[in-house]
């Protein structure tokens, strides 16, 4: 089974309320080989709310306690992103999930690149939240921008 983000399956959840649909995630929806979840909303957040960013490192600095999240107003929300890591973990774990495919650039769900933390739109390398609690527990995570090599077997 593979787990996808929620937004990447046309679901209107990210900050600002809207999707990031991909068309290979939605066929795998249809076709039952995918699952879908936000972990954002699964960590307690409403949509829409305000943009979030990785201050002081990445997820797994967020995980070892080294950086926080942190909302564009300063409120500290890291627990409610490491509540809501968990928990999709969970929902993974119940399903077999055996590859997750993450929304890019998000503070949850980027797997590749997430923002640098100063609200600027300057990218850096990095995972989110979401994707260093899966890798920590040996589950595959790539992108959305993957997803077509990997499907393909290249």
């Amino acid at each position: 089974m593979i787990l996808v983000s929620a937004c990447l399956a046309g679901k209107p959840v990210r900050y600002n309320g809207t999707p990031a649909t991909d068309t290979i995630v939605e066929q795998l929806i249809a076709q039952k080989k995918a699952i879908s979840v936000c972990p954002e909303l699964l960590g307690g957040f409403v949509t829409p709310r305000e943009p979030a960013e990785i201050v002081g490192g990445n997820g797994y600095d967020v995980l070892d306690g080294k950086a926080r999240v942190i909302e564009y107003s300063g409120t500290d929300v890291t627990n409610m992103y490491i509540e809501g890591a968990a928990r999709a973990l969970a929902i993974a774990n119940e399903q077999d999930v055996d590859l997750v495919v993450l929304k890019e650039n998000s503070p949850s769900c980027g797997s590749n690149m997430i923002y640098d933390g100063n609200f600027q739109g300057v990218k850096q390398s990095g995972a989110g939240v979401t994707t260093a609690m899966f890798r920590r527990a040996g589950i595959r995570v790539i992108s959305e921008l993957e997803l077509e090599k990997e499907l393909a077997g290249v």
